[in-house]
């Protein structure tokens, strides 16, 4: 995909550029796999605002991805490719000899008409999905589980890709794209390839307009405010946090404090965390 930028006829066109869809198909969503979503605006189900900054936002509907990806040995054919207003990348819909459609999220390099499969013997080609026990070692996979059968929870998003780098103990070393080594089961399941999607970092939002479309509404910053509304607030001109550290609205520690649990259960898998030297 293609970074297009326009002509700028207004100052925020001139700071704007969106993603080239010409290698998207022209159709619409499949219908039986979209689903209806709520707006919660943020709000819990006593109307209390749990969640700053959300509300408004187009209507999008949610589209059903096949993170399980248990159709094995059935072949499947590239029908189309499609735009998913719910995530970063692009997502495939698949058609299997057995006439049933899915959708995955479409890698790097899958074109409609490619056939793709889901089992231990299939080919090493990107969508192709494969428990890490038949992957070559070196090979660079996405959508890997964490539990076998739970289906995928790394590496989802547009352009990412992690790397197999050992298997020892019926468990698999992945370097994921944070840096961060762990260890994950043999038996889950992996697809090969790199996320599609790529230039999507690459995109400038350019004006707030586009940030309300995506259903975020305006961040104040908390050293603008009166003291009786943030603790940074207060003071004559700019003035420091005057605390040890940034904190929240409600003097929490944030901006860089570490909020995972002590003694995780998940710990010795991690070999190398994403921020050690």
């Amino acid at each position: 995909m293609a970074i297009k930028n326009y002509k700028p006829t207004t100052p925020s066109r001139r700071n704007m550029s969106v993603i080239s869809y010409e290698n998207l198909s022209k159709c619409g969503p499949e219908k039986s796999l979209l689903r209806s979503l709520k707006k919660h605006a943020g709000r819990n189900n006593y109307g209390q605002i749990t969640v700053r900054h959300r509300g408004g936002g187009n209507r999008r509907k949610y589209r059903l991805i096949d993170f399980k990806r248990q159709k094995f040995d059935i072949d499947g054919k590239v029908v189309s490719l499609e735009y998913d207003p719910n995530r970063s990348a692009h997502i495939a819909l698949v058609q299997y000899a057995d006439s049933e459609k899915r959708y995955i999220i479409a890698p790097e390099g899958l074109k409609v008409g490619d056939a793709i499969t889901a089992g231990p013997d299939s080919d090493i080609k990107p969508g192709n999905a494969l428990p890490i026990s038949n992957i070559p070692v070196g090979s660079f996979i996405h959508n890997i589980e964490l539990h076998p059968g739970k289906g995928a929870q790394l590496v989802r998003s547009a352009g990412n890709m992690a790397q197999l780098m050992a298997k020892e103990n019926n468990l698999a070393l992945v370097r994921l794209p944070s840096g961060e080594l762990r260890y994950v089961p043999l038996n889950c399941i992996a697809t090969i390839g790199q996320v599609g999607n790529i230039d999507h970092e690459n995109v400038k939002i350019g004006k707030a307009g586009r940030k309300r479309h995506m259903g975020w509404r305006p961040t104040v910053r908390g050293s603008v405010m009166n003291p009786c509304d943030h603790p940074h607030g207060g003071g004559e001109g700019k003035s420091p946090v005057g605390r040890p550290g940034p904190v929240t609205p409600w003097g929490k520690p944030t901006l860089g404090y570490k909020t995972r649990k002590k003694h995780n259960f998940s710990d010795k898998f991690i070999v190398k965390r994403r921020n050690s030297k």
